[in-house]
C-alpha cells in the first residue's frame, strides 16, 4: 500500500518535486496536475507550477502524444485504436491525438504491422514442425488479439483472409 506522500509548501519544493517527476518518465499535463495537486498544501500554487513548466516548454501535450504514439506504435507492435485510448485516459486532449496518430500512423504500414503480428503468432503457436493451416477457432482468437492491440477490423480482417485458410477435407478422419 502506498504512503500518503508529504505535503509541500514552497512553490519551489513542489517545482523540484514536478521536476523529479518529469525525469523519471514523460507526464501529460493531466497527470501531473493531479499528482502537483496531491502533492500540494495549496491547489493555486500547483496551478503556478504548471504554467510554469508549460512557459519553459518542459510540459507539451501534444509532444507528449507524438512520442507515446511512435513508441507504442514501434515498440509494442499497438494500432492506432489502442493507442487513443490509453492517450485519453492519461488526459491528453483529443486535438494532440487525432495529429500524433495521423503522424505516427502515415509513416507506418498498418497492413504490414498487422501481418508481423500474425507471423510471429503463428510461428509461436504453431512451431516449426506442425505446418497445417490455422483452424477458424484459432484465427478467431488471433482477430479478438489483434482487435484488443487497437488495429482497425479491415486491415485485419484482410490480413487474415490472406492466410491459408483449413481444408475441410482435413477434418475428415482417413
Amino acid at each position: 500500500m502506498r504512503s500518503e506522500s508529504r505535503k509541500v509548501s514552497s512553490e519551489e519544493d513542489l517545482y523540484a518535486a514536478a521536476l523529479h517527476a518529469l525525469m523519471r518518465r514523460a507526464h501529460s499535463s493531466f497527470e501531473l496536475r493531479i499528482y502537483l495537486e496531491r502533492r500540494a498544501s495549496e491547489p493555486a500554487s500547483a496551478r503556478r507550477v504548471l504554467a510554469r513548466l508549460k512557459e519553459e516548454k518542459l510540459l507539451d501535450d501534444a509532444r507528449y502524444a507524438l512520442d507515446f504514439a511512435r513508441s507504442r506504435a514501434s515498440g509494442r507492435r499497438q494500432g492506432g485504436r489502442r493507442i487513443a485510448m490509453e492517450l485519453r485516459k492519461r488526459g491528453v486532449p483529443d486535438r494532440h491525438i487525432d495529429a500524433a496518430i495521423a503522424q505516427v500512423f502515415s509513416d507506418l504500414d498498418e497492413g504490414a504491422m498487422v501481418r508481423k503480428v500474425i507471423e510471429r503468432r503463428t510461428r509461436s503457436a504453431r512451431g516449426p514442425l506442425d505446418q497445417r493451416p490455422f483452424d477458424r477457432k484459432k484465427i478467431a482468437s488471433l482477430y479478438r488479439t489483434l482487435l484488443r492491440a487497437g488495429f482497425d477490423p479491415g486491415v485485419i480482417r484482410r490480413e487474415l483472409r490472406a492466410m491459408p485458410l483449413p481444408d475441410p477435407a482435413d477434418d475428415l478422419p482417413v
